[in-house]
């Protein structure tokens, strides 16, 4: 049998789980090396100041509330308690300019990705715009009336610091919005191959259905006709009749074969010439119309499935004794219809016609059955025509 049509959705997605929180556990790292670097060692363009000994731990504790904050968020949550762990955040990112000053604003890129991580949506835009108003605010007051930069350098220092505290801040809300959606890929790969094995289950139990349907109806008819031909003693006559059976269940076993391995093709002539002998053998007077012989293959194929059904029900539904079957083009669409006597008590909602009324509506068609009195029943398929 062969699996190559859904093999790529069985496939396992390159990152597990675990492999992916890792990721967003090294993506952290780069922002907590810089920051405690430059707090403790007073590494950078600016002056030494603060106690190195003091901003280890305050690195180390904002560094734990930022991956708190990003591992819920990479599971598309909240952790609880967020409201304190939030507020501790902002504290620790803060409180510490006074002391470590230049050396300390890139803790604003953890604040700015729990914020985003944390607050509703519409809340998120305000709040880290107040965050780089107030830190332009202190730029400039810092920069010209501690510092003694000029204009030129205030604007620069706002304008790079600002872009590079977005910049980190988006970086780590990236991170782990990039794990959510690993997350949700690989929940989407396993929806989607279910899907496929879901769809490949019902395409199996429809075709064998109809497949094996109109064949054990076939070798049903066959072997009562060779019972009675053997009780009149017209020996010949029934042991044709036994070998023609046995050819059929040679066919019902090559079908179900070609079920498993999607090679069954059913074709309106195929099944026209088979329709007329059945019906034949059943003593049912049938008049064949199925003139349409330059349909595209998906028609084609859908009025063999249609004629096959429709030939399965008469002999095993119905006492028929006459039936039509037409097939003729109404405009831009092409219309089968089966049509039987002797159904007073015929079924409009079986297997076969849902998956009749299935393969039609593929095609943007309708197929219905009901009966239409007297004892009559018919079998409507009607498909936009596609011209091959």
């Amino acid at each position: 049998m062969r699996h190559t049509s859904y093999a790529l959705s069985l496939r396992q997605p390159r990152w597990t789980g675990r492999q992916a929180m890792w990721f967003l556990v090294a993506m952290h790292v780069p922002y907590v090396a810089f920051l405690g670097a430059m707090a403790t060692t007073g590494l950078g363009i600016y002056s030494t100041a603060g106690d190195p000994p003091l901003a280890l731990p305050l690195v180390l504790v904002i560094a734990a509330l930022q991956l708190r904050h990003s591992l819920a968020a990479s599971r598309g949550e909240r952790p609880r308690y967020w409201q304190w762990s939030f507020l501790l955040l902002l504290v620790l990112t803060y409180a510490p300019l006074s002391v470590f000053g230049y050396r300390w604003p890139t803790a604003q890129w953890f604040a700015i990705a729990s914020t985003a991580m944390l607050l509703p949506r519409q809340a998120v835009a305000a709040t880290v715009a107040a965050v780089l108003i107030g830190w332009t605010g202190w730029s400039v007051y810092d920069g010209i009336l501690v510092s003694g930069f000029t204009a030129a350098q205030v604007a620069w220092v706002c304008a790079y610091s600002s872009t590079i505290v977005l910049m980190g801040g988006g970086g780590l809300y990236g991170a782990a919005r990039l794990v959510r959606a690993i997350d949700d890929l690989r929940d989407a790969r396993a929806e989607l191959a279910d899907l496929a094995v879901s769809r490949e289950r019902l395409r199996i139990s429809r075709d064998l259905h109809d497949l094996l349907g109109h064949t054990l109806s076939a070798v049903s008819l066959k072997g009562d006709l060779a019972l009675r031909l053997l009780a009149r003693d017209e020996g010949a006559r029934a042991a044709a009749e036994i070998e023609s059976l046995t050819a059929v269940a040679r066919a019902a076993l090559r079908d179900v074969q070609d079920v498993a391995n999607k090679e069954r093709h059913v074709s309106l002539a195929g099944e026209a010439e088979g329709a007329a002998g059945l019906l034949a053998a059943a003593g049912i007077d049938a008049r064949i119309d199925v003139a349409v012989a330059d349909a595209a293959p998906p028609v084609d194929e859908l009025l063999g499935w249609t004629l096959r059904e429709g030939v399965t029900n008469v002999l095993r539904h119905s006492a028929a004794t006459a039936c039509s079957i037409t097939v003729r083009r109404a405009g831009s669409r092409v219309r089968m219809e089966i049509e039987n006597d002797g159904a007073a008590h015929a079924s409009t909602d079986g297997h076969g016609l849902v998956g009749l009324a299935a393969r039609a509506s593929a095609l943007s068609g309708t197929a219905i059955g009901r009966p239409t009195g007297d004892g009559r029943f018919r079998l409507l398929v009607d498909v936009p025509e596609v011209m091959s």
